[in-house]
């Protein structure tokens, strides 16, 4: 299976939850990438009250016109585990449910949802809400869509917002509105901001690099050899690899 269009990613889940959903997840990701783990955290809630809401309604039969919030998440997932199978699948009963229990302990007994958790939010703690909302959005996409984990996946990346607030687009051109990062972090940034084959005269001209050569031996050579990207010669494109995204994603500071 291929999805022509994001649009088309579990759209056998009703509009109003399946837009909510993305909405939450593409919060997590971006306030991650801004280094705010507190709102980060809690996006990481109100995301698992969607893909609750969503398993509950497969099990029923109907799905609610919005995300629901249980009194108690841990026991309404446990719940869960009543469904019968088949037809239901161990990872809708069993396995998403637990990611979600996992998940909203971190949102509400981190010092995140409320005072008086045992730490203060923190990148240890949103890294774990970002990995976990990843995994439980390709799982889902995984059981609705019948595709293999790598598709999966690689069609939640497809969903992401890459819109980057260090990223500005202008008479045609995009330029990166951080001076003190380098060739590679400049390279990187833009690299995941198109998401796609990027063509090497583009990068090479907003980087604004002054030597093409240099470029091509110092930047996208590296950044290929680092497995960041994938860089073809002979077509003059570089793709961002998965290792790139995690490097823009976790190390590098994507606001002002």
């Amino acid at each position: 299976m291929q999805f022509d269009k994001p649009e088309s990613v579990l759209s056998a889940i009703p509009a109003t939850l399946r837009e909510t959903l993305f909405r939450y997840y593409n919060e997590i990701i971006r306030n991650f990438r801004e280094h705010k783990w507190e709102p980060s955290e809690l996006n990481g809630g109100k995301f698992c009250e969607t893909v609750y809401t969503i398993l509950k309604g497969c099990v029923d039969g109907f799905y609610p016109a919005r995300p629901i919030k249980p009194a108690n998440m841990v026991d309404a997932c446990r719940g869960l585990e009543g469904a019968p199978q088949p037809p239901f699948s161990r990872s809708l009963r069993i396995q998403i449910p637990r990611m979600i229990i996992a998940l909203y302990e971190i949102r509400n007994n981190r010092g995140v949802g409320h005072a008086g958790g045992d730490v203060n939010p923190n990148h240890m703690d949103a890294v774990a809400v970002l990995n976990l909302a990843k995994w439980i959005l390709s799982e889902l996409v995984r059981l609705f869509h019948n595709v293999t984990p790598e598709l999966a996946t690689s069609y939640v990346d497809g969903v992401v917002d890459r819109t980057l607030p260090v990223i500005w687009e202008v008479s045609g051109k995009l330029r990166v509105l951080r001076p003190d990062y380098n060739m590679m972090q400049k390279t990187l940034v833009l690299l995941y901001h198109c998401g796609t084959a990027t063509q090497e005269a583009d990068l090479f001209s907003w980087v604004e690099h002054s030597n093409q050569s240099a470029y091509r031996r110092d930047v996208l050579r590296r950044l290929h050899e680092k497995k960041f990207a994938e860089y073809d010669e002979t077509k003059q494109t570089i793709t961002i690899s998965p290792l790139g995204i995690r490097e823009v994603e976790e190390k590098i500071k994507l606001d002002f």
